[in-house]
């Protein structure tokens, strides 16, 4: 008989190890809280606007076509259709000066050289290599690959590859060696919000997304970002996967010795039982809320989180020509910007921020002769007070919004030339910490889980197997190897891999024997290592 797995949370990686473990043969049920699948992956439908409430954008795409792949089919197959962005975004200055990142090399030559100089296209080229080594080792050796105890970081090839990966600069820092000019350093750096993490703390591995931007482009889902986890949850639906929706779980139930997970409790009181259970909830949320207390509960909440943002999504009554699909604001103040986020958590005086318009690559994202306008400002996740808990202040929070909003607005009418934009909104929707914890159940509001700091990746992160209860199981951002939909899709195959091994070790005497017998050889081995160390130092060899 097939073995039973609840999966607790329907976004990325929840639905990817849904779909993973489905094909393996595995009977799948996937427990969802809200009515809706994809997690923060989610759209607002308002008035013929469309809006993707969380990733707007695909990058890594080897990581989506790979999952599709791996459950034989294809994006294509399952009507999936990516339109590029060109160029991947405009970034505008607060000088009025702007630069296109784009994958068109020639345009990227005559803008590098108008700020550094004529012979500086040389210097890009260098960075891309850079940049491209990080990329592929990573691939290799960090998002494909398990790392369930310390001692796994100790992979050979990991080790030889480590120093060429920078993990121990920032990525500021590595881009500093490359481009003199500030506005190019800017450039270069601010994609490491992708992680929710400053330029001047995330290890210089990171230039990667700079990396995949510029070598494989930026894309868009005709009709929105949730379209490719439908389609994934559709592939997971014929094989066998079932859902159910508006299903929000209240705890993991245990066996009578606390040992082995066994199901999860719904709110309504339902017991749904399982083989195995795998959360895709966040993961700081469920060790404190869905699971007994316990010391390694409390120790998530100290651990560094990422960032949060206040989000608008804007209808307007017309194009705003002068925005392109993706824009970025930066900051004149730059580093003191990601230091009021990462330092002080709180809302910068002058934010850096993102603005996506989603009808400009897709015109199905708003009525004809309008535009739907999706607005992200990083802020501060929150913290707690002198009592311990986390400052909810609503009052305070709509006093940030209105002073927010009218930050952003006169920057782009400033920047952009665009006038009377206030007056062009016919309808608005706002997000806040306060409703990303409470919609999606986020650790104090962080929009991308715990931080990728050097003690928060590799065997320092949070493990996809509980050290103590068998049977739990766990993906998604927070978890090993990190935050974003390519890397949650990257997850999903550890993971499900993970529970397949462990499966086949336990109904085989063998593999568990063979287990033992290579932990007494190597603990023999290492016995009489030590003995002839001893040896060799008390007789002067």
């Amino acid at each position: 008989m097939a073995s039973t797995v609840i999966i607790v949370g329907a976004g990325a990686g929840g639905i990817a190890t849904a779909a993973r473990l489905a094909k393996s043969g595995f009977q799948v049920k996937v427990v969802e809280r809200n009515d809706f699948i994809g997690g923060r992956c989610s759209v607002i439908l308002k008035d013929g606007y469309r809006f993707d409430q969380g990733p707007s954008l695909v990058l890594m795409p080897e990581l989506f076509k790979e999952i599709f792949h791996d459950l034989g089919t294809s994006l294509e197959s399952e009507q999936v259709e990516l339109r590029k962005c060109e160029p991947n975004y405009v970034i505008w200055f607060a000088d009025n000066d702007t630069f296109e990142m784009t994958t068109d090399l020639s345009r990227m030559k005559s803008q590098i050289i108008k700020l550094e100089g004529k012979d500086s296209f040389h210097q890009f080229h260098s960075f891309m290599q850079e940049s491209g080594a990080h990329y592929e080792l990573s691939l290799s050796h960090v998002l494909k690959r398990n790392f369930p105890r310390l001692l796994s970081m100790l992979r050979p090839p990991l080790v030889k590859s480590l120093l060429a990966m920078h993990p121990f600069e920032s990525v500021y820092t590595r881009i500093a060696k490359y481009f003199k000019s500030d506005k190019l350093q800017r450039v270069f750096t601010f994609g490491t919000m992708y992680l929710g993490m400053s330029p001047f703390q995330a290890p210089g591995t990171y230039s990667l997304l700079q990396y995949t931007e510029i070598a494989d482009g930026i894309w868009y889902p005709k009709g929105g970002f949730q379209i490719i986890l439908k389609a994934l949850a559709n592939v997971g639906k014929r094989l066998g996967v079932e859902y159910r929706l508006n299903s929000a779980v209240s705890s993991i139930l245990l066996s009578e010795d606390k040992r082995h997970a066994t199901g999860v409790r719904l709110a309504s009181g339902e017991e749904l039982h399982a083989d195995i259970v795998v959360v895709n909830a966040d993961l700081v949320y469920a060790y404190n809320n869905l699971l007994p207390p316990s010391p390694k509960a409390l120790s998530l909440q100290e651990r560094p989180a990422s960032c949060s943002s206040i989000s608008f999504f804007w209808s307007f009554d017309c194009v705003i020509p002068e925005l392109r699909p993706h824009n970025i604001f930066l900051a004149d103040q730059y580093e003191q910007s990601f230091d009021s986020i990462f330092v002080e958590h709180r809302i910068p005086d002058e934010p850096s921020f993102y603005v996506n318009v989603p009808s400009r690559i897709d015109n199905t994202a708003a009525p004809p002769g309008k535009d739907a306008v999706v607005v992200l400002v990083p802020v501060g996740h929150l913290v707690k007070d002198r009592f311990g808990g986390f400052i909810r202040d609503d009052e305070a929070w709509n006093i940030h919004v209105s002073q927010t909003r009218d930050f952003v607005l006169n920057v782009i009418e400033a920047r952009t030339g665009v006038k009377g934009l206030r007056k062009k909104i016919v309808s608005e929707s706002v997000e806040t910490p306060l409703s990303w914890e409470t919609k999606f159940n986020l650790d104090r509001g962080a929009i991308l889980g715990l931080s990728h700091s050097f003690f928060n990746v590799l065997s320092f992160r949070p493990k996809t197997r509980h050290s103590q209860l068998q049977g739990l199981y766990f993906v998604g951002a927070s978890t090993h190897p990190g935050t974003g939909v390519p890397i949650c899709l990257a997850g999903s195959k550890i993971t499900a891999k993970q529970i397949t091994q462990d499966l086949d070790r336990d109904k085989s005497p063998l593999a568990n024997w063979l287990g033992l017998v290579s932990w007494l050889v190597i603990g023999g081995m290492v016995a009489f290592i030590a003995i002839l160390g001893g040896y060799g130092v008390a007789t002067g060899f």
